[in-house]
């Protein structure tokens, strides 16, 4: 596996969802959550037969990180969401 491949792979999947969380804040708590829940279960999920080799490990590894980020970020954002006062 080219090493440059991997890193833009895994700096995508941390930048994106940074990103996201940066420009549209977060969503309803239980998108988090839901992500949170998918990443783990992507995490315990063994590698079905036939997917086995480093495109996989990739594909998955990459997936993984960014439900995670999103999932995490969005919680720790959530409250700190201040709404704007209208004007009278």
């Amino acid at each position: 596996m080219i090493t440059i491949l991997v890193l833009l792979v895994y700096a995508f999947a941390l930048g994106l969802p940074l990103w996201l969380l940066y420009h549209f804040k977060a969503q309803a708590w239980y998108w988090h959550v839901l992500s949170l829940a998918a990443a783990l279960g992507l995490g315990f999920m063994p590698t079905p037969a036939g997917w086995q080799g480093p495109a996989y490990d990739l594909l998955f590894g990459g997936t993984f990180v960014l439900l995670t980020v999103w999932g995490i970020g969005g919680i720790a954002m959530y409250g700190t969401h201040v709404p704007h006062r209208k004007h009278a």
